[in-house]
């Protein structure tokens, strides 16, 4: 196989440009072993700079997480320095006062880091979910103790109106459950109903919480499950919807949003993933060789 000098010279210049990070296409649609050859650095080149621009990305990614984590714990911080550094000379009263704040102060950080730790995990790969099937109604109860004083302080009722069985983890299932009643009581007026709602179908079970607010605008979607993003309570962080979608994203599943609007409050599925058996069986069939066999049936009764 002869290759001419010129085609070495283009390859040459091809792997020397990638080095310097010029972007060159050296794939031909003709036959020969050399072809094939450059078609297949261009194929590795091409993978090797995706793979780049991906671990640059990730790179970009953590950096601006890492700067959000910072932000979020700087103003705690400062906030417990200044009062520790003024409790030793305040009066009795003002002492008490910083020393509660000090402590719920505490509390937001560790909550704050606990919810961290458990993205980081979500994010990694790291758990292992243990679906089993729960009713709907046991995780509302195990989610009660954890909004109850919210409800109490705003008046509220949480009401469940089809208790329904939910293929899930309880254990993270509930805790983004939580979340997702808390945004709910959050954009709830006081004295107003939360309404629970679960149902299946063969591709999927779900769990609704509608809250009894004015709906929510589209334009609000984009930062909705952006960390750190969309909080409008002064002691809230903007992170439960999102550790709420990891958690639902880790099972296999998603949650979808009904924006409401119009004396309608906005609703938010919950769907761990859920395949009904017989469903499954159907999209497995073997279909190719039922095929088969009417042909050979139709084929021997032609015959005949």
């Amino acid at each position: 196989m002869w290759i001419k000098k010129k085609e070495i010279e283009q390859l040459s210049e091809f792997v020397k440009g990638y080095s310097s990070g010029e972007e060159l296409d050296i794939r031909v649609n003709k036959e020969g072993s050399f072809n094939i050859l450059k078609n297949d650095i261009y194929a590795l080149v091409n993978t090797k700079n995706e793979q780049i621009k991906a671990v640059e990305t990730e790179r970009d990614s953590l950096s601006d997480y890492m700067a959000d984590i910072s932000h979020q714990l700087k103003t705690p911080i400062t906030s417990m320095m200044i009062m520790a550094d003024l409790l030793e000379e305040a009066e009795p009263e003002k002492q008490t006062e910083f020393i509660h704040n000090i402590q719920v102060s505490l509390n937001k950080m560790e909550w704050l880091v606990g919810a961290l730790l458990k993205m980081a995990k979500l994010d990694a790969h790291a758990i292992d979910f243990i679906k089993n099937d729960i009713h709907t109604s046991e995780l509302l109860e195990a989610v009660k103790p954890s909004v109850a004083i919210l409800l109490d302080i705003h008046n509220l009722t949480i009401e469940l109106k089809q208790d329904c069985i939910i293929h899930c983890d309880k254990r993270w299932t509930t805790e983004a459950l939580t979340n997702i009643v808390k945004n709910a009581i959050e954009y709830s007026p006081d004295g107003s109903v939360i309404e629970i709602d679960s149902g299946e179908n063969p591709m999927y079970s779900w769990i609704s919480v509608r809250d009894s607010g004015m709906g929510m605008d589209k334009t609000e979607y984009a930062a909705l499950f952006k960390r750190f993003e969309n909080s409008t309570n002064e002691n809230g962080f903007g992170i439960g919807m999102p550790l709420a979608l990891s958690i639902l994203k880790g099972q296999g599943g998603d949650i979808d949003v009904d924006f409401g609007g119009r004396g309608e409050g906005t609703t938010f599925i919950l769907k761990p993933k859920y395949v009904d058996e017989f469903f499954l069986r159907f999209m497995t069939f073997d279909f190719s060789s039922l095929m088969s066999n009417f042909n050979l049936v139709f084929k021997k009764s032609t015959v005949a």
